[in-house]
């Protein structure tokens, strides 16, 4: 089932049947959250919170991309991801 839009998408990945990837994970996260909020504009997160580190630079990376841009890849990528973990 290829999901058409963002709430579609966001309720597939909870039927994933495994875990995806961290590099998957990351990726999800920082298209989500530039699709939901556009640029990241917040603090980078300090010293050894690793976690929040790479979550910050996942959405950092999309930077300037627009948020319908964001929101079609977002849906396409869960659509890919649900052949592999569904």
């Amino acid at each position: 089932m290829k999901p058409t839009t963002l709430d579609e998408a966001m309720a597939l990945t909870k039927k994933f049947t495994e875990r995806p990837s961290n590099e998957e994970l990351l990726k999800l996260y920082g298209l989500y959250k530039q699709a939901t909020e556009g640029d990241n504009t917040g603090e980078r997160p300090g010293g050894f919170d690793f976690k929040a580190a790479a979550k910050y630079n996942s959405w950092l990376s999309l930077k300037g991309k627009s948020q319908e841009e964001a929101t079609q890849e977002y849906i396409d990528f869960v659509g890919n991801l649900s052949e592999k973990y569904i």
